[in-house]
Order: C-alpha cells, then sequence, then structure tokens
C-alpha cells in the first residue's frame, strides 16, 4: 500500500520536458548505439518514468538526481560532449537513481522490436522450429574473423635439456586395497 506524502507535491512529480531531455540524454550515453535512431530512447525514457511512478522511493531519487547532475559540472549535461557526460555518469553510477535508470534499461532497451531490428536480432526461436533448420551457424551479424599469419619466424624448441624418464615411478608398485588397513582408530585422538 503507497501512503500519500506528507507534502501534496511529491505525489504528482511532473518531470519537466528538460529534465525528460535530460534522462533520454543519460540513457543514449550510458548505452551508446550511434545506429539506433531517437525514438528507442525516447520510449525507454518513458517506460523509466512509467516504473518509477510504482515506487515514490524512485521517482524522487529519479527527480533529485536529475536535478543535481548539473552540479557535477559547470556546463549543462545536455551541452556536454559524449565523453565528459560519460565522466559525469561514472561519478553517479553508484547513486541509487542511476542504479534504477541502469537497471530498469537493461531489463527493458533490448527487448524494443527496434533495437532488436537494429542489432539483428532474429528473436527466439522455438515459435518458429529452432534454430537447426533456420541457419543456426548463420553469423551475418558478426564481423568476418580477421586470420593473418604472424611474420615472426617461430623459435625452435627443442630437444629438452634432461632426459626423460623411461617408465613412470608408479609402475611396479603394488596397490594398496585398504591404506588404513582396516584401522579407524586415530592414536591419541579423543572420543567425544
Amino acid at each position: 500500500m503507497v501512503f500519500p506524502a506528507k507534502y501534496s507535491q511529491l505525489n504528482a512529480l511532473e518531470l519537466t520536458e528538460e529534465a525528460r531531455k535530460v534522462l533520454t540524454r543519460i540513457i543514449r550515453v550510458a548505452f551508446p548505439h550511434p545506429q539506433i535512431p531517437d525514438g528507442p530512447y525516447e520510449r525507454m525514457m518513458q517506460k523509466i518514468i512509467e516504473v518509477s511512478e510504482e515506487s515514490r522511493w524512485f521517482r524522487m531519487a529519479l527527480t533529485q538526481g536529475l536535478m543535481t547532475l548539473d552540479s557535477l559540472t559547470e556546463e549543462h549535461f545536455l551541452d556536454l560532449p559524449d565523453e565528459r557526460a560519460l565522466a559525469v555518469l561514472k561519478r553517479v553510477a553508484d547513486l541509487e537513481f542511476f542504479g534504477f535508470i541502469r537497471r530498469t534499461t537493461v531489463l527493458n532497451f533490448y527487448e524494443d522490436p527496434e533495437v532488436c531490428e537494429v542489432l539483428g536480432y532474429e528473436g527466439e526461436s522455438f515459435s518458429k522450429g529452432g534454430y537447426i533448420n533456420r541457419g543456426f551457424n548463420d553469423l551475418d551479424w558478426l564481423p568476418e574473423p580477421r586470420i593473418e599469419e604472424s611474420e615472426e619466424t617461430l623459435t625452435e624448441v627443442g630437444p629438452l635439456p634432461y632426459q626423460l624418464a623411461a617408465k613412470s615411478p608408479g609402475e611396479g608398485i603394488e596397490a594398496v586395497e585398504d591404506l588404513f588397513k582396516g584401522t579407524d582408530k586415530v592414536e591419541g585422538a579423543q572420543s567425544l
């Protein structure tokens, strides 16, 4: 059961349009895929807002985190280049609001059909009869492996500077069936 907050304005926190842009930018910087258009990132931003509505704690942590993000740098977070924006996110990586964003994004972003299409994921195979007859080894979504022969000459190893034993030292030794010779008591031991 969710109880109302002491201050009514905390019950209905609305993210401003700028806060929504900052949240979208956080997701894009934390999960960079240049080939993915803005649509999935904006849908992910909306999903994070919807999930935060379910918990007052996450709603307040998200709002507070977005409001204080600009205090970590002299420039506005939206104006930072990707490298510097990533550095700012690394500074807040252990904070609850960023953990909430990261966790929600990991669980939902890569399920977006547009993301799957861009990344080349064909989806689950069970409903299509499995992968055995559908090119299970078709890896066209991976780059071709680079196979190069080294121009460096190999160093010859051998002969060994010592002689190998003609037989192992264990040969000719009889196996012992009962190593402890039937005793299950240890000298000097005390029983409880």
